[in-house]
């Protein structure tokens, strides 16, 4: 009865995330693109309706939604707003990093304020010469005493410009290792980068770290781990959330497209009735679909704890991410004009939908990555034929 009773609780909070999302964020999408930011009031609403402890179990003030509840939510996010995807995305990666390698102590004290909103996480991984490759990154990290002093500039990093803390990648004793960094520590220092095509309202920042000096103990995992494990299980999440929010802007896309093609008239009917249009239509559909599989696939996997659950999360994201850009071309084209006007949002969906492709690691990355994977993929379907 306790799991029935745990299960509803949770189905009913997913609704009601959804519904915030539907009111307060999607109805102004557009604005919060205009100007470049979320506002306070959307950030303490998501923090009032449990949107900031969604990934985080109950024991630490979190929902603790399972996989499949914490798509629908990121799914419903992207349908809104790639900008406010970004910041759950980036959020939830740095609880997902704490639950899984963050010691009793570090739970203790930073998971009750990121679920509550109190912090809103960061990662600290990009540099301006270091993207998928993060092995590259020129961060260091150096041992003195019972600190670690943390040198280097962080490149677009989604919501730096608010994060409360800061996951921070970096290369200690010439292995990558990754630290908890709050933002009140002296030597941090935060400039905005305005001005980008898509995700506009994501407040991006550079953030410069000279001379940092953070507990020892503010470490994540021990001197065993590094960027395959680690780092690797962060990214993983956060592929998983994108892949959920292309879904949902594939699916905004669509809806738009229908609307709009069963009302405005070309050659006295329908755009609708012309066939070129409804191939359109018949594409984005297929293909959406297509991508919510996918992650449904990925979900499933991922509550079993499936050993292919990362090759599976990596395919998601790789067909969501292209599903999301080739419906969002098609709304363009269906718009006509129109489509290039700030009075429909299809424009927005377009430059949104580009990052898809790159954020989290690119396509082509998930090609390389799933290639590698092709022999076992391949060995595991014989079993249907």
């Amino acid at each position: 009865m306790s799991a029935a009773v745990d299960l509803l609780e949770r189905a009913t909070q997913v609704a009601r995330l959804k519904s915030m999302i539907s009111v307060a964020i999607a109805a102004r999408a557009d604005d919060f693109d205009a100007a470049g930011e979320l506002p306070a009031d959307v950030l303490s609403l998501c923090a009032q309706e449990g949107l900031f402890g969604m990934a985080i179990p109950t024991g630490h003030g979190g929902i603790g939604l399972d996989p499949r509840e914490l798509g629908e939510v990121f799914e419903s996010l992207g349908r809104a707003s790639a900008s406010a995807l970004s910041l759950a995305t980036v959020h939830v990666m740095v609880c997902s990093a704490l639950l899984r390698w963050g010691s009793a102590a570090q739970k203790q004290r930073w998971l009750p304020h990121l679920a509550s909103g109190g912090a809103i996480g960061a990662f600290a991984l990009s540099e301006a010469e270091a993207g998928s490759d993060a092995n590259a990154v020129q961060t260091t990290l150096r041992s003195e005493s019972d600190e670690i002093v943390v040198d280097g500039c962080k490149a677009w990093i989604s919501f730096g410009t608010i994060a409360g803390l800061f996951l921070v990648v970096g290369k200690l004793d010439g292995r990558i290792a990754a630290i908890l960094v709050d933002r009140s520590t002296p030597g941090i220092d935060i400039e905005p980068i305005d001005g980008m095509a898509g995700f506009r309202a994501g407040m991006l920042a550079q953030v410069r770290f000279e001379g940092c000096r953070v507990p020892r103990e503010n470490l994540l995992g021990s001197a065993d781990f590094g960027l395959s494990q680690i780092v690797g299980s962060v990214l993983d999440h956060g592929r998983y959330s994108i892949a959920w929010g292309a879904v949902g802007l594939a699916q905004a896309c669509l809806q738009a497209s229908v609307d709009y093609a069963a009302k405005r008239r070309q050659f006295g009917r329908p755009l609708q009735e012309h066939q070129l249009v409804q191939q359109m239509l018949a594409d984005m559909m297929v293909e959406h679909r297509a991508a919510r599989l996918m992650c449904l696939d990925a979900a499933a996997a991922r509550a079993n704890r499936s050993p292919d659950m990362i090759v599976r999360t990596t395919a998601a994201k790789y067909v969501a991410a292209r599903a999301a850009d080739r419906a969002a071309a098609a709304a363009m084209q269906i718009h006509g004009a129109n489509g290039f006007s700030t009075r429909y949002p299809v424009q927005r969906f377009q430059r949104d939908a580009r990052v898809f492709g790159v954020i989290e690691g690119t396509t082509q990355i998930q090609q390389v990555l799933l290639a590698q994977h092709a022999p076992q993929w391949a060995d595991g379907l014989k079993e249907f034929f």
